[in-house]
């Protein structure tokens, strides 16, 4: 991938110059600490930065969407990561969103209007999708031209919230064959990490939830597992080396493959 220094400006930048964007770029704990998830945020900024779109991220003032521990169950710490990040989105007068993380988005999408942030989230392959039926963003296949996708689902994208044809009509536009596990759309499968099982050792079981799905997706012996979560990349990637299959097939998230494709 282009290896040019990126520039993202923060709200505060912003805000002190009296300018507004026009879309706030919600990165996410994954997306700013995980090495792994570092480069689906340098991919996603990248796009925004090759199509003109004026955005800024909060950067110091982002905080986690308390999604994990509301899905763990504490409720009293949801709110008030909530709270927090919606007095500065308010503060900001934020309108509109894009996210890099499923989790992130159905949490700011439908949990915050509750507690009075009411903004409009997109997911990112949203955004890509929009671009290219806008005729912003020219896509090509590039170094994936005529090789097989297999795109897993995930569970906070989709069946949360009814996203599937997005990331499959962007993954498309490479002019590559993408193939469909059975398990996918409304039948998908999960990766194993939602549920704030991210972050604790798996239960005892015959087998990881994630070892399973990865199987499922190698049956096609794809050359790509592309994901639009960084959870999922996380999974399916530990999933494909429990394999050994990691020098036959990538996992890359949607926003890479279209800045890897279009040199960005």
């Amino acid at each position: 991938m282009n290896s040019t220094p990126i520039k993202v400006p923060t709200m505060a930048e912003m805000a002190a110059k009296g300018e507004m964007p026009d879309v706030l770029f919600w990165v996410g704990c994954s997306g700013s600490f995980d090495d792994r998830a570092k480069k689906i945020t340098k991919a996603i900024v990248r796009i925004l930065n090759h199509v003109g779109i004026k955005f800024a991220i909060l950067a110091h003032e982002e905080g986690c969407t308390g999604d994990p521990a509301k899905r763990a169950g504490n409720e009293f710490l949801f709110q008030m990561q909530a709270m927090q990040n919606i007095t500065v989105l308010n503060g900001y007068n934020i309108k509109k969103i894009v996210t890099g993380c499923p989790h992130c988005f159905n949490t700011i999408k439908n949990e915050y209007p509750a507690l009075n942030g009411h903004y409009e989230v997109i997911h990112h392959t949203q955004l890509v999708q929009q671009l290219i039926n806008d005729g912003k963003l020219k896509v090509e296949g590039g170094e994936f031209k005529g090789k097989k996708i297999v795109y897993h689902d995930p569970c906070y994208l989709g069946r949360a919230n009814n996203v599937y044809e997005a990331p499959r009509e962007v993954i498309q536009k490479l002019d590559v064959e993408l193939a469909e596990m059975k398990r996918s759309k409304e039948k998908g499968f999960c990766c194993g990490a939602g549920g704030a099982q991210m972050f604790k050792e798996a239960e005892k079981g015959t087998k990881e939830v994630n070892v399973e799905r990865a199987e499922e997706a190698l049956a096609h012996n794809p050359d790509v597992i592309a994901v639009g979560c960084p959870f999922c990349n996380t999974m399916m990637t530990d999933g494909v080396k429990h394999f050994n299959k990691e020098n036959k097939t990538q996992v890359l998230d949607v926003a890479e493959l279209i800045a890897k494709a279009n040199d960005l």
